[in-house]
């Protein structure tokens, strides 16, 4: 048995993660064009604070203890509304994907509501649901639903036809052509469905959380504008901006490993 040197085993290792910090490359020379900007008076301190302020005043916010306590409240409204928009747009899109009856009954629906922009239901959503939790759960539902659906549902219709052929040859039921093939072949579709809508969920809490809320990152943005802080408001945006950087690798790391059995172009 032929055996691969430990020094090639440690180089290999060591390209790998250098190649998964090329990620930061291009938030690192932004921030570093902030800072210029800031210190030599181009943009003033009134319209953006300067990264190093923002950082202070993050410290300090952390240290208090304030912005974890919002974070939280923000985690919990995203991950509620996430998980419903998730679970509800795989159901109808293999109902729509799987069975001619539910693609009449289901995909017409979804496309008319899809061309809803979720926050114009925000009145409507306060008149059934009230000022509290339940109606930012809501525009959290409603906009991750679409984006799971689309891409589970085209990934469903786009499985080669040769595998169900197949599947036949080998006398496979129908139910297990589904669980076998069909839903397997259209993961792909569905994590590209759930990067879009994680993405998503943290556009709409932003807005959603500036609804009479008491508590969230929104809610500590609202209040900082009022008092003209925009050092805290870059805090807030930094925040959401890492929280969707964050699950949006959590989700291609499940990715990875879920689909550890297909090969996919790298990039050189």
């Amino acid at each position: 048995m032929t055996t691969i040197p430990t020094k090639t085993i440690g180089h290999i290792d060591f390209r790998a993660g250098l190649s998964r910090l090329r990620i930061l490359v291009g938030p690192l020379v932004l921030l570093a064009l902030w800072q210029l900007g800031s210190s030599t008076g181009l943009i003033p301190e009134r319209t953006l604070a300067a990264p190093l302020t923002v950082i202070t005043t993050g410290a300090e916010l952390i240290a208090s203890g304030k912005l974890q306590e919002h974070l939280l409240v923000s985690l919990g409204r995203a991950a509620t509304g996430l998980a419903l928009g998730v679970a509800i747009g795989v159901v109808l899109a293999v109902a729509a994907g799987l069975f001619r009856i539910g693609e009449d009954l289901i995909d017409g629906n979804m496309q008319i509501l899809r061309a809803i922009p979720g926050l114009a239901l925000v009145p409507l959503a306060i008149v059934w649901f009230g000022i509290g939790e339940e109606v930012k759960v809501f525009l959290v539902v409603f906009a991750t639903t679409f984006p799971i659906y689309l891409n589970t549902h085209a990934a469903i219709r786009g499985v080669d036809p040769r595998y169900a052929e197949l599947a036949r040859t080998v006398e496979l039921g129908r139910w297990k052509l589904i669980r076998k093939v069909v839903l397997p072949g259209a993961l792909p579709g569905f994590f590209t469905g759930l990067r879009f809508a994680t993405a998503i969920s943290w556009l709409v809490l932003v807005v959603s959380e500036q609804i009479n809320a008491s508590s969230g990152i929104g809610f500590l943005m609202t209040q900082a504008r009022s008092f003209n802080q925009t050092d805290v408001i870059v805090v807030g945006l930094a925040v959401y901006g890492l929280l969707g950087l964050t699950s949006d690798l959590l989700v291609r790391f499940i990715e990875r490993k879920t689909l550890s059995w297909r090969r996919t172009f790298e990039a050189r």
